[in-house]
């Protein structure tokens, strides 16, 4: 595979079998972040766990203190009386007897779904077409709530869900390279730590295997993880 100039340029400011102290990372992804674009900066976790086990499972959802720079639309499905609630909050859809019929067809113009326990049974349908596109509601992430308010708010906020892949990494956005070097490191604090805490009881040996850091088109940079304790 050829690279580009700028790409070229950016790994030679890069140590690739280094292992980097989370400040001095940050730095490097905002200084290899060359795009003409604000890139996003997406961290990637690989943990000793095996996802193939439902007892080694690793899945939760976190606010970033500085949120992910993305405008997020979240639709609510949920009662009559809490409609209102929800659009206070700031949630762009509220879901009507058409919705479902809609998304089935292709409608596709929101990042979040929300919904209460009692609204399930009807979100539920939806599976086959929200649950590959990691869309379906879920306690655990806080999208399966009776405080829907609370939930769009989060949302608007920067909570991001993270959650294994089948190759037992979580990947997840962090911000964007204009946030700089220090509030990217909050964020990925935030982060690291809501994962460490999310450790399965099941998991044996070294929970945090590698953790790197990169931007759209940047290289990676791997963080130390040592202050995690995991």
């Amino acid at each position: 595979m050829k690279h580009g100039k700028k790409y070229v340029e950016s790994t030679k400011l890069v140590e690739s079998a280094k292992v980097y102290e989370s400040s001095e990372a940050f730095d490097l992804v905002c200084k290899t972040a060359k795009a003409k674009f604000d890139e996003t900066v997406e961290l990637h976790i690989r943990l000793g766990v095996d996802s193939r086990h439902a007892d080694q499972q690793v899945r939760g959802a976190v606010v970033l203190p500085n949120g992910t720079g993305k405008k997020v639309r979240t639709l609510v499905f949920c009662k009559a009386d809490k409609e209102q609630a929800a659009k206070d909050a700031g949630a762009d859809y509220i879901a009507d007897n058409d919705t479902v019929a809609k998304i089935n067809g292709g409608w596709m113009d929101f990042e979040v779904v929300i919904a209460t326990p009692d609204m399930m049974g009807v979100v539920g349908r939806l599976g086959k077409v929200l649950g590959p596109r990691g869309l379906m509601p879920n306690p655990k992430a806080g999208t399966v709530t009776p405080d829907v308010a609370k939930a769009v708010q989060d949302a608007k906020a920067g909570k991001i869900e993270y959650r294994l892949d089948k190759a037992n990494i979580i990947h997840c956005p962090i911000g964007k390279a204009s946030f700089g070097p220090e509030k990217l490191e909050q964020n990925f604090n935030a982060l690291m730590d809501a994962v460490a805490k999310a450790k399965p009881a099941a998991a044996k040996g070294q929970y945090i295997k590698s953790c790197t850091v990169s931007s759209t088109m940047g290289p990676g940079v791997k963080v130390n993880t040592i202050k995690f304790g995991v």
